[in-house]
Parts: structure tokens; C-alpha cells; sequence
């Protein structure tokens, strides 16, 4: 199609601009027609997820649950949460079973025990195990139990943290003036044979002293003062990991 205009003196002359123009409007025209045939918006389910997401990252604070029912295509962190846990947890429990097995094949169940907790796998030593009551020297029959845990942590990358426990009953003496000192020498010493017999790397590890204040069992028995006087080794689950220093 050719434009023309007329002007005031009534002669008609072409306007090769108009066409140019014209075919730019029709253009635009057709781009907004199909930009607005695919956004079709269900605006309650967008508003429900622009909700969800503020509320979970913490964008605006008192953020209200939606109140149309969440449908399954909306992203929910909990759930996101709680199945990348169950994910990690089963990955520690076949962890477990497996150095469980490794230790029964040696003969080691009656020294160290594994557990599996929220926080990774812990491989327990009771204190008559490694150290005399109220001393923070390895005994010379542990060594062969302490190699083959470092044999089996090295299979893994996670930070492994030595907690050094003790029972209630107050020590005070020159090298160990209160169950701190001694809870964390007992640690520091369980990390000082894995860094030089196991060839464990030093930022893999990290010792900690409890003292008496993280029982498994009362104090108010012999046995239970056993079982709280005790070495934990724990590797720790990813998730956590990720908070540790690097």
C-alpha cells in the first residue's frame, strides 16, 4: 500500500515515510497480540507462590500463608528440606552398616560401637578402651582399634569431630584442674595418633571437650557413669558440613 498526502495546495504528492511506518505499527501490533496470547496469568496461583517463596526466604517479615489451597506445582522449602535430609540420612545409614561390618570383621564391636544420629555417624569408645580413669594417655591396646577407625574415616571427605565426655564426679588435680581440661585432652589426643598414624589430613579434623554436660545415661549408677565417660568420633553429615570453616 502507497501513502500519499495532499497538500495545501491541493496537489498530491507520495509519502514513502508512511510506509515505512505502517509496516512498523502493524508489526508492533502483531508482536503484542502474541506476547499477550501466551501470558495468560492465573493471578490467585501466581500470588500464592510470590507468597510462599517471601515467606520461606525471609524477604518480608509476618508473610501469611496463601489462602487458596497450595497445589502440587508449588514449591514448598520444607518439603524441599525434610527430603534432602531423608536423602542424607539414608546415605548415613548405609555408611553406618558398612563400617559396623568392617568392625565385626576385625573383632572390634566390643571396643567401639556405631550409632547413627541427626548430626552423621558416630563411631563410641567407652573410656577403659583408650585412657585410665582420670588420664588423658592413650593406652598401649587401643592402638590397634584406633588404626582401623582411621582406616575407615579415610574413605570419606565429611569433617570428623573427636568429642572427648566425662561423668559428674569432679576432678581437680594439677594437669587436669576440672572435667574440661580432661574431656578436651582426652580429644586433642585421640586427633594427635589419627593425624600421625592414620595419615588423616589436620583440617579434616577437630576436637572438642564436653565435659559432663552431654550425658547418654544418669550419673546416679556406676554402669551409667561408665557409658558417660566416653570418646565420640563423628562424621558428620553433608548439610552440616557445609557450616563448618574452611
Amino acid at each position: 500500500m502507497k501513502y500519499r498526502w495532499i497538500s495545501d495546495d491541493d496537489t498530491t504528492r507520495d509519502a514513502p515515510w508512511m510506509n515505512t511506518y505502517a509496516d512498523m505499527v502493524t508489526l508492533l501490533l502483531c508482536f503484542f497480540i502474541l506476547l499477550f496470547s501466551m501470558s495468560v496469568v492465573e493471578i490467585d496461583k501466581f500470588r500464592a507462590v510470590m507468597s510462599s517463596l517471601q515467606g520461606a526466604l525471609g524477604i518480608m517479615e509476618g508473610s501469611v500463608t496463601p489462602a487458596i489451597p497450595p497445589s502440587d506445582d508449588i514449591f514448598d522449602p520444607q518439603d524441599l528440606q525434610a527430603h534432602l535430609l531423608a536423602q542424607e540420612m539414608a546415605g548415613m545409614r548405609a555408611l553406618a552398616a558398612e563400617f559396623e561390618e568392617e568392625l565385626a570383621k576385625a573383632g572390634l564391636t566390643e571396643k567401639v560401637t556405631v550409632e547413627l544420629e541427626e548430626r552423621g555417624v558416630v563411631f563410641r569408645f567407652a573410656d577403659t578402651v583408650l585412657f585410665d580413669i582420670g588420664q588423658d594417655e592413650l593406652r598401649p591396646e587401643c592402638r590397634e582399634v584406633l588404626l582401623k577407625v582411621g582406616e575407615l574415616l579415610g574413605k570419606v571427605d565429611n569433617p570428623v569431630r573427636v568429642e572427648g565426655h566425662t561423668d559428674n564426679w569432679a576432678i581437680n588435680t594439677p594437669r587436669f584442674p576440672s572435667n574440661w581440661e580432661l574431656s578436651t585432652g582426652r580429644a586433642t589426643r585421640v586427633v594427635r595418633f589419627l593425624i600421625e598414624e592414620t595419615n588423616l589430613h589436620p583440617d579434616q579434623l577437630q576436637a572438642a571437650g564436653y565435659g559432663e554436660y552431654h550425658p547418654i545415661d544418669t550419673n546416679d549408677t556406676a554402669e551409667g557413669r561408665q557409658r558417660n565417660r566416653r570418646v565420640d568420633v563423628i562424621i558428620l553429615r553433608p548439610s552440616l558440613s557445609m557450616a563448618e570453616p574452611q
